[in-house]
């Protein structure tokens, strides 16, 4: 006979069933985007003012594309992380599918616009598509 008592079975599940694991990533991608927002903030600093090919040289650098590359992948995930909770509570039904669907698509192509802007500067005239 196998007895679960009813606090083994809820132990480490919160009210959306899933442990804490959602807690902790966005957590962690909150610690990470208060180091680096104001980077990335600094890194936009310095390219206020800069013409087109001095811009193409700035991000073409290591430091600056990883930063804003580093900010842009944090920030969109915990973007994609909390919306899910938005929608989780105040949609129902189709339309919250709907909606969860069109936010995870949408923080992907940020993500993905941005990655491919960021090698399409720091390749120059390599990358042509």
């Amino acid at each position: 006979m196998h007895y679960i008592t009813p606090r083994k079975t809820a132990e480490g599940l919160g009210s959306a069933h899933e442990g804490t694991q959602h807690h902790w990533a966005m957590t962690v991608s909150s610690v990470a985007l208060t180091v680096l927002t104001p980077l990335f903030m600094i890194v936009i600093a310095r390219a206020i003012g800069l013409s087109q090919e001095q811009l193409l040289a700035y991000f073409g650098r290591p430091f600056p594309a990883l930063i804003t590359a580093l900010f842009v992948v944090v920030g969109m995930i915990h973007f994609i992380k909390g919306t899910r909770i938005m929608i989780d509570d105040y949609f129902r039904g189709a339309t919250r599918k709907a909606a969860i669907i069109f936010s995870v698509i949408f923080g992907w192509a940020v993500i993905a616009a941005a990655v491919y802007a960021l090698a399409r500067m720091g390749l120059g005239a390599i990358v042509v598509l």
